[in-house]
This record gives structure tokens, C-alpha cells and sequence, in this order.
């Protein structure tokens, strides 16, 4: 099990944003599983039911007020193997594309504003057309397909004609792949899954919006990154710095000789761009290709 877990932590530390994005969901999805089932064996099914409900999006506004996380959580919760097979086959598959030609944060950017346009489309839609009024109680939202979707569009609208070749079709252009999924889901948007159908046009539309915007210079995975950035902030522990004082002899005296042992000691700094650098390598043709210097500078950098 700690070799299985080591695994997963090296995965992610030295995976790009793509592969830590379905790390994330591959782990969330087993240890939910996991606990439901211990919870419906022992007999408490619906209780783990109504905790993972603090997990979904729910349609109701005067049940989202309490949870608004849940804008956030619910595309990182999949129920069902199938489910998350295939909306993590699809995240791979096109999103290798957006890391290749624009980059790993242009990956990370549309699936979090995909799944946030698919989220706040669904709750639109449910709280003002009357035909969904009737569902809003009960209905609750999951799955990555919102921020999937957008993650196809997106690709279909740098690269229309870029060409995907397909088992039993050969080698389509995403513009058609793309027109594909948005079709089929505006046609089963009154269907049995109506709310994920809806998800799927709304995440479509951040799709079409970012490639849009990002042409027009204005890159909005940079607010993305930035909120994570900070975020990862607030957990690192922040250096104690000791205050000290000395006279002005004894202070001009020890500054020559401090500068000099600080020349002596001072070890040459990995910048971030030699890491991204190495992480791609790793990305592209596996850890064992990196030489001896490149693993002790990412060796080097993790403990920072």
C-alpha cells in the first residue's frame, strides 16, 4: 500500500497539470467508493449518501447558500467506474493537445472555468425555465464532463481543423468532434440527465470564450493559477527570521567575513524555468531519462 501511495505522490509532484488533474479525480473517486461501500455494508447507505451530497451541486438555491463550495467540488466527484473512465479518457486525450500547442496552465484554466460555466448554467437553467422547476428539489450535479467539454471545445477553437484519428471513422477534425458533443447534449437536455446535459453546454461555452479571449491576448487561466498559488501559500510554513544586534564595529567587522563564508556556502539556485524544463522531460520520456545533474536539481528543488 505505501508503495502504491508513493506512487501516486511521485505521479503528482512530478507530473504536469494534466496528470495531476486526473490524479486528483482518480483519488477522490477510490477513496469515496471505497468508504461507501464499507458505509453500505455496515448498513449506513443512505448516511454516506446524504454526507456525499455536500460534495454535488445541488439545484436548489436555498440548499446551495449552505454549501457554495460545491460549485468547485462537484467536478471532482464521479459516482460509477464508466463515469470517470470516460470524462478522464477525454481529459487526456484532448487535453494533451491544449498542454502541446498553448501550454499545461491553459489545461488547468479551462477545466476549472468549464466546470464553473457548467455549474452556474445548470442552476440558471433549473431556477428559471419552468419546465426544470419541478426537479429542483432532489436534483444534485457531479462529474468533470463540464470541465471536459470545455477542454474539447477549447481545442476545437484553437485548432479547427487539427485532425483526431477515431476507431472506425479515421481521422476527424475537432471542429467536428466538438460540434459532435454539443449537439447530442443540447438534444438530451430534457432528458434523464438533463442537468449534466446542461453542464456540458455550459462548460462548451468557457471552452469557446477562453480560446476566444486568450486570442484576443487576455489569458484567463492566469486567475486560476494565481488563487492556487495562493492558496498553496497559506499551507507552507513561514521562515523564522531572528533579529539580532550588534554595535557598529563588531557589525562592520563580521560583514567581510560573513560575506565571504556566504560566497563560499552559497549553492547555486535551480530556477523555475530548469525545473519546468525537467518536468517536461519527465512528461515526455519518463523519469529514467533524466541525467544524474537533472535529478539531484529536482531533488533539490522539492525540499525548498
Amino acid at each position: 500500500m505505501n508503495s502504491i501511495l508513493d506512487d501516486f505522490k511521485l505521479a503528482f509532484k512530478t507530473g504536469n497539470i494534466l496528470n495531476q488533474l486526473i490524479v486528483i479525480n482518480v483519488v477522490v473517486f477510490v477513496v469515496l467508493g471505497v468508504t461507501g461501500v464499507f458505509f453500505t455494508v455496515a448498513g449506513y447507505g443512505s448516511l454516506f449518501q446524504s454526507i456525499s451530497q455536500y460534495l454535488m451541486l445541488p439545484a436548489n438555491p436555498s440548499q446551495l447558500i449552505y454549501q457554495p463550495w460545491t460549485l468547485i467540488t462537484y467536478f471532482f466527484y464521479h459516482e460509477g467506474v464508466f463515469h470517470i473512465l470516460f470524462n478522464m479518457l477525454f481529459l487526456y486525450w484532448f487535453g494533451r493537445i491544449i498542454a502541446e500547442y498553448i501550454g499545461q496552465n491553459k489545461v488547468l484554466g479551462l477545466y476549472i472555468w468549464g466546470g464553473i460555466f457548467g455549474g452556474i448554467l445548470y442552476l440558471l437553467v433549473y431556477n428559471l425555465l419552468p419546465y426544470y422547476a419541478p426537479a429542483i428539489n432532489g436534483t444534485y450535479l457531479l462529474g468533470a464532463s463540464g470541465g471536459v467539454i470545455a477542454i474539447v471545445v477549447g481545442a476545437a477553437t484553437f485548432m479547427p481543423n487539427f485532425t483526431v484519428p477515431l476507431i472506425f471513422l479515421g481521422p476527424v477534425r475537432l471542429k467536428y468532434i466538438a460540434a459532435f458533443y454539443v449537439i447530442t447534449s443540447l438534444l438530451q437536455s430534457t432528458g434523464s440527465n438533463a442537468g449534466g446535459e446542461i453542464a456540458h453546454l455550459g462548460g462548451a461555452l468557457a471552452g469557446f470564450l477562453f480560446i476566444t479571449q486568450l486570442k484576443s491576448g487576455n489569458d484567463w487561466s492566469r486567475i486560476v493559477v494565481q488563487f492556487i498559488t495562493w492558496v498553496k501559500s497559506l499551507f507552507k510554513p513561514q521562515p523564522k527570521i531572528k533579529v539580532s544586534y550588534r554595535s557598529a564595529k563588531s557589525s562592520s567587522s563580521a560583514k567581510s567575513t560573513n560575506s565571504t563564508r556566504t560566497s563560499e556556502k552559497k549553492k547555486p539556485e535551480t530556477s523555475q524555468s530548469e525545473i519546468d524544463a525537467i518536468l517536461d522531460k519527465i512528461s515526455e520520456r519518463g523519469y529514467d531519462a533524466l541525467t544524474k545533474e537533472e535529478k539531484q536539481k529536482l531533488f533539490n528543488a522539492s525540499k525548498d
